[in-house]
């Protein structure tokens, strides 16, 4: 008997991923998505990866209630993946009321919604790396490190995730938080920096821009593959026990390091192009993260298979095609 989905934040990079995979498993997969004009563009990434027409699109919002009971009534579903939240954390500094209600309490709402229509359906949180924070250098953060959030968006996630623990704790409900590191793909945002990064150094090798303005480039990251990383959030909700996990590939570069693997691709040196912007540092930075998935690896058998080096690469050759397919600077990508 085939399995129902619904997933939350359908409409992002982790949400597209996640609907090709569960779609191939056999599941009918349902996406909640906001009623809005710009529909068509918000579902690019869904129709990127050739999966639009399979999953069923439906209208609900975070922050109303009686919408998402609605919505569980209707799905009736045997599994929940909340992905959904204001998630760029350069943003959440400008907007910190915004991203403490839909990433905070949106989430809060979505188990409420659950526990109340649909008590017995799996759930799973999003949460993030960005809770550890002010993590110290050289040490692998691991489901037992304490928390530091250095950002609004950070702090958001840290409610959610702990909302998440409470409700499993408090009503028996199986809720697992996945506790995911960078992880990056063709479809990711371009407002992130492993995807401007990637769509600069496209721009550049076609000679379509000169220059790429970064900031922070000795901030160090524990970047995967997003495919990777959906295939772990589905591992968790096939347990019998709910509990929370890191994913992460225990391996943390520099951006720096990064930028120098994308232009390495092309052919190009870095340091010829790449220009150092102060008002794109942090108002509080995070210096350093490294992810220590043992337990992911132990309990649920999960372990990256693409490295840092070819997913840039695939993210460099798809940003190419797309802006010669486009012709100039305005290619139409996921953003």
């Amino acid at each position: 008997m085939s399995k129902t989905a619904l997933i939350t934040g359908v409409t992002g990079q982790d949400g597209a991923y996640l609907s090709q995979l569960l779609l191939e498993k056999g599941y009918t997969v349902y996406g909640l998505m906001r009623r809005s004009a710009s529909q068509e563009f918000l579902t690019e990434r869904l129709k990127w990866i050739g999966v639009l027409d399979e999953v069923n699109l439906i209208h609900g919002d975070l922050l109303d209630l009686s919408s998402l009971i609605h919505v569980i009534n209707e799905v009736k579903p045997d599994e929940v993946y909340n992905l959904a939240a204001q998630t760029f954390v350069h943003t959440s500094f400008d907007q910190p009321l915004l991203t403490a209600q839909v990433t905070g309490v949106g989430a809060t709402n979505m188990l409420e919604a659950v526990r109340l229509a649909a008590p017995g359906a799996k759930f799973y949180q999003a949460s993030s790396s960005e809770m550890f924070g002010k993590a110290q250098t050289g040490v692998m953060q691991s489901e037992t490190t304490p928390f530091y959030p250095r950002s609004p968006y950070a702090a958001a996630k840290l409610y959610a995730h702990w909302i998440t623990v409470n409700y499993r704790e408090s009503y028996q409900m199986h809720a697992s938080c996945g506790i995911l590191f960078n992880h990056e793909s063709p479809l990711r945002g371009i407002e992130f920096v492993t995807r401007k990064v990637t769509d600069a150094v496209a721009r550049i090798k076609l000679g379509q821009a000169k220059t790429l303005e970064l900031g922070n480039l000795d901030a160090r990251r524990d970047w995967g593959h997003a495919r990777d990383y959906v295939r772990g959030m589905w591992m968790m909700l096939q347990q019998p026990t709910p509990d929370d996990y890191v994913l992460a590939t225990g391996r943390t570069v520099t951006v720096r390091d990064m930028t120098k693997a994308a232009f390495d691709h092309v052919g190009l040196n870095w340091e010829d192009h790449v220009n150092i912007s102060n008002r794109l540092f942090r108002p509080a930075e995070v210096d350093f993260l490294l992810g220590d998935p043992s337990k992911a690896k132990a309990k649920l058998g999960w372990e990256p298979t693409i490295g840092l080096e070819e997913m840039i690469g695939e993210m460099v050759d798809a940003d190419l095609e797309r802006r010669r397919q486009a012709g100039d600077a305005r290619a139409r990508v996921p953003a």
